[in-house]
């Protein structure tokens, strides 16, 4: 059965309200594709935050209808009583630190802890909705113009009005700016002409230490005249290997958005004739004497499709590089698996898995260049994985083929 094009906008997900009396729908859009909430109460200037986070708590959404710098204020307030930690009465707090379960102070459970609470934290935050004519623009007192961002985001605007929570589009407008500053890299030349641009969507490779690693680790012989560069993303990996010399690097990755990302990149970068960029998962055809891949470091489930590039539900992207690379590389070749240890140290995944993992597929290690970190949460006692983050180290481990 083909479906028409009424089907495909019915099956499209909506959220419903009442205003005036009257039924009121619009498209939902969620980069999480969580539902849009059951019940939704209209908000405005005179809605207190208490109120606000007493119905954003119990998953009622918010829709605003008032100025919308005051929908900022009070998207803050709410960040400010979620992250508000009452002190315990004193009042037989002896006796309940005798009975209650001890606290797991395991780095795993931490790290855990952390994302539930996180995950509580985002829930309750996306329930002040903002409503988006059909151009995109927000029909609010004082509203900025987004327009622009909400279709670099999501495409041209559609023929209907739609509704998304205010926190989600803050993250577009960021995502619009960061996009247009763009990250700077040594590696890829003199600045301003040495940028990575980031789409909305995809991850910026804010973390610099591993393309550190892959621009100054020695080439294998061979590798100048072709790589591969596994789930490319933003393809700032491939972009060194093309200005490090490389003539041919072959790119690969799944996701639409980083794709178009990546080709960007390509383009403007002015290395689009060296690198060959295909929609594929995991290798291309044929072997190379360097294959190049950073997955993502943290074996547990995204959350959305932004966090796959720092999520590997069951390392399934780890593992299927490692098994394949083998039957990829020409002789002598070396596959270079860029990785942090940041699982290890939180107790997701022990080294000594790692390794088996490398000796199943038949490879070894012909050695590993480290690096430590230099983002801000590494040296943030206030970060609840802190701990872990400190004693963190990324790694180009050199794999070669048995």
């Amino acid at each position: 059965m083909t479906s028409t094009l009424e089907d495909l906008a019915t099956a499209a997900p909506r959220i419903e309200w009442t205003e005036s009396e009257q039924p009121c729908s619009a498209l939902w859009r969620c980069e999480r594709g969580t539902p849009a909430p059951r019940k939704v109460l209209l908000a405005d200037d005179t809605t207190t935050a208490d109120s606000a986070y007493r119905l954003a708590c119990e998953g009622t959404g918010l829709l605003w209808r008032g100025d919308f710098h005051n929908a900022r204020q009070l998207l803050l307030a709410l960040e400010r009583r979620i992250d508000h930690v009452p002190r315990r009465k004193s009042r037989g707090s002896a006796a309940s630190a005798s009975s209650a379960a001890p606290v797991d102070s395991t780095p795993g459970a931490a790290f855990h802890r952390h994302r539930q609470a996180q995950s509580q934290r985002a829930r309750v935050l996306a329930q002040v909705l903002i409503p988006l004519d059909a151009d995109g623009s927000i029909p609010l007192r004082r509203a900025p113009d987004v327009r622009l961002a909400c279709a670099q985001a999501w495409g041209a605007a559609g023929d209907e009005p739609s509704v998304v929570s205010l926190r989600e589009l803050l993250g577009v407008v960021s995502a619009f700016e960061w996009r247009k500053k763009g990250v700077p890299f040594a590696a890829l030349g003199p600045a301003p002409d040495n940028r990575i641009h980031a789409h909305y969507g995809v991850f910026s490779p804010v973390r610099g230490e591993y393309v550190d690693l892959v621009a100054h680790t020695a080439l294998p012989a061979g590798a100048e005249s072709l790589a591969f560069d596994i789930g490319t993303g933003t393809g700032v990996l491939a972009a060194v290997l093309a200005k490090r010399g490389v003539q041919r690097v072959v790119a690969t990755e799944v996701d639409a958005r980083a794709l178009a990302c990546a080709a960007e990149n390509f383009e403007r970068l002015e290395v689009a004739a060296q690198v060959q960029l295909l929609a594929t998962d995991l290798f291309p055809e044929g072997r190379a004497a360097l294959i190049v891949c950073n997955p993502p470091w943290l074996p547990a489930r995204a959350g959305s499709p932004i966090e796959r590039a720092i999520y590997d539900e069951g390392s399934r992207m780890l593992l299927g590089f490692l098994s394949g690379l083998a039957a990829h590389l020409l002789p002598g070749g070396e596959g270079w698996l860029i990785l942090s240890d940041l699982a290890e140290q939180l107790g997701l995944r022990a080294r000594a898995e790692l390794l088996a993992a490398i000796d199943r597929a038949g490879l070894h290690v012909l050695g590993r260049v480290d690096i430590r970190p230099k983002h801000p949460k590494a040296s943030d006692a206030s970060d609840p994985l802190h701990a872990a983050r400190a004693k963190e180290v990324t790694s180009l481990w050199r794999l070669g083929a048995r």
